[in-house]
């Protein structure tokens, strides 16, 4: 089982791919593929790079224990987890919104 993890561009936050097509900030909130669901995993990936709003896009591989999301890697535990630094405050894009560069 996978899920999709990422850093919204704007302020850098760890988000996760809902089972809606949206990136949250909760672990326990994302889609989990199964290993049949490698189409849609990839589909989700290529719309996701087309708003370039999330960056570092990661398949993780997870487990699901008593209906709860345990990522396999220990860098997704810490990233889950909480911050190791302090965070600061998170611009949420609207669908509307954009990037300047």
């Amino acid at each position: 089982m996978e899920i999709l993890t990422g850093n919204e561009l704007m302020s850098g936050a760890t988000v996760y791919l809902d089972r809606e097509g949206r990136w949250v900030e909760e672990l326990q909130h994302a889609r989990v593929f199964n290993n049949d669901e490698v189409e849609a995993r990839d589909a989700a990936i290529a719309a996701t790079k087309k708003t370039l709003r999330v960056v570092s896009l990661e398949i993780e591989t997870v487990t699901l224990s008593d209906g709860a999301i345990y990522p396999d890697r220990i860098r997704e535990r810490i990233r889950a987890e909480g911050p190791t630094a302090p965070r600061f405050d998170r611009q949420h894009l609207d669908e509307d919104g954009h990037v300047s560069i």
